[in-house]
């Protein structure tokens, strides 16, 4: 029996004239909002304040005991699992439910993500208003976790299947988003912390509840306004044979098989290996650039300045730093996606890991020389690779596994973050810490570090010359596919029919304000981080 219900995927399959260009706003709809994961930092030094007479006997209280408290303050380190929490439910519920949701389609599991994120960060600012940090665990770390697995992995699917022509691009704007999520979240919540402050005391739980709200809004006006494209669907004037050079399979991997192939616990290697370097820099990018350069940052004018001037300007530069870092984290997510369209997966990688080595070995030595100009550009383009093989893995996996089931198995890949999510920080904090013990200057104790990052780097550099194609054993044969695509309640498209006449789909002025409504707080963002840049010189 065919499903009729709003949130069916039957009710989403696009009909002759529609845009395909509409598709993207939708998801950038959901990644910017779940992309405020990055800007939650702006919340632990300010919920580690919230009661301002706590008794002596606080400074004892052990993580078990600041669950329950409603007396003592939380301590940042308690704070900060919150979201290890929610990026580890991240990969878990992404890989747990992608298959479903290739079956459910983009608008009922978006629209799912939109309760489960928008509601469980409420959820969490309700546990602020309590004083109970387990129920900020429970709602912004577990189903807020969930939320964001199923809305990461939400439209990839459906913008490979309308962009086979420019997959890379196309996932490239959704996962854009998520880069740049917290450059309009992170300013906003610092504003509404401020707006509802009373008596010293910051307006977390405000803030919180407030911009789940909205989240729980922006994010679902994107899912109903996704479309999936019909069984077929070609862009006017293209073929498949015209990338028949690029490594791309013209046949489909199912779920159940992907993991017993070599190629999936590569990809899944590279995508690690890249992203536990990428946090390293990200983890220690603004106490890196304070320890090493200190003074040096303020330049001639800084000699004239009270210590406490000193110390609050080299802060400003850090945090200028910072906002660089998520401008490029966001934009590289595009550029290098985009790029991997004219160059391949495969050869894009290669320039992630190769030129990645390169940048880590010398950031040391831009340190020991005390050039903090090169320092700084050095960790830009970092960063812009570390998005980049974010957005560039979905099109890696549509052109090694095929199209049909990419949302389940990116699903399945992203487990590869929530692994590079624990162990980066853990490897660096643990290799800092050992090196402070060991008596290393603040100025020389992220070397080694860094040296590992690079050996990581290399790590990943051989994973990814060994991606080859899959063997055709491994691919569904037509029975298989047929059952696969009759489970999603899918009609076939005519080449001549709906694929012609959905490539000529009028934009409108729908899809005007769509763009505007993603575009306009995307390039506040952007202005801000800029602004924010513009402390380092």
């Amino acid at each position: 029996m065919t499903d009729t219900s709003l949130l069916d995927r039957a009710r989403t399959i696009a009909g002759p004239g529609y845009n395909r260009w509409l598709v993207v706003p939708a998801a950038l709809c959901i990644h910017l909002c779940i992309g405020m994961a990055y800007g939650f930092s702006v919340f632990w030094k300010p919920m580690s304040q919230l009661i301002t007479n706590a008794p002596a006997s606080c400074g004892e209280l052990g993580f078990m005991d600041a669950l329950t408290s409603t007396t003592c303050n939380w301590s940042v380190p308690v704070e900060v699992h919150v979201f290890e929490t929610f990026i580890a439910i991240l990969g878990i519920s992404a890989a747990i439910w992608g298959g479903w949701l290739e079956r459910a389609g983009p608008r009922k599991a978006g629209f799912i993500a939109a309760i489960c994120w928008g509601g469980g960060m409420a959820l969490g600012g309700v546990g602020v208003a309590m004083h109970q940090l387990w129920l900020v665990y429970f709602g912004t770390g577990v189903i807020g976790g969930i939320g964001q697995g199923l809305g990461y992995i939400t439209p990839v699917s459906t913008l490979i299947k309308w962009f086979p022509d420019r997959r890379g691009m196309a996932t490239g704007f959704a996962i854009m988003g998520y880069g740049g999520g917290a450059m309009v979240g992170a300013p906003l919540a610092v504003w509404l912390m401020g707006h509802f402050a009373h008596d010293g005391i910051q307006g977390v739980s405000a803030a919180m509840i407030i911009l789940g709200g909205v989240y729980f809004v922006v994010m679902s006006i994107g899912a109903f306004s996704f479309r999936v494209a019909p069984v077929g669907w070609q862009p006017s004037g293209w073929t498949p044979a015209a990338s028949a050079g690029a490594m791309i399979t013209t046949g489909h991997v199912h779920l159940s098989r992907v993991i017993k192939t070599p190629q999936f616990w590569l990809i899944w290697l590279v995508l690690c290996l890249n992203v536990t370097a990428g946090i390293g820099v990200i983890a220690m990018a603004s106490p890196m650039l304070q320890d090493v350069f200190g003074n040096h940052l303020l330049g001639a004018a800084g000699a004239s300045l009270s210590p406490d001037a000193q110390k609050a300007a080299i802060v400003a530069a850090a945090a200028g730093l910072v906002g660089l870092i998520s401008l490029f984290n966001s934009l590289g997510r595009l550029f290098w996606a985009s790029l991997s369209d004219k160059i391949g997966r495969k050869t894009t990688y290669s320039i992630f890991f190769l030129f990645g080595i390169v940048l880590y070995v010398l950031l040391p030595t831009w340190g020991h020389m005390q050039i903090p100009g090169l320092f700084v550009l050095s960790v830009c383009i970092i960063l812009t690779m570390y998005g980049g093989g974010f957005s560039t893995v979905p099109a890696y996996l549509a052109d090694i596994f095929g199209t049909q089931m990419v949302g389940a198995i990116h699903g399945r890949l992203i487990t590869a973050w929530s692994v590079a999510g624990i162990v980066g920080p853990a490897l660096i904090a643990g290799v800092r810490q050992y090196q402070l013990d060991q008596g290393v200057a603040k100025t020389l104790v992220y070397d080694r570090t860094l040296y590992i990052m690079a050996g990581l780097l290399l790590v990943g550099f051989i994973c990814n010359l060994l991606v080859r194609p899959v063997h055709d054993s491994h691919l569904m044969d037509d029975a298989e596919l047929a059952q696969e695509r009759a489970l999603q309640h899918e009609p076939s498209a005519s080449r001549s029919g709906s694929a012609a006449t959905a490539a000529r789909g009028a934009f409108g002025a729908f899809g005007t304000v769509a763009w505007l409504a993603v575009g306009i707080p995307f390039l506040i963002g952007v202005w801000i981080a800029l602004a924010k840049g513009a402390a380092l010189f």
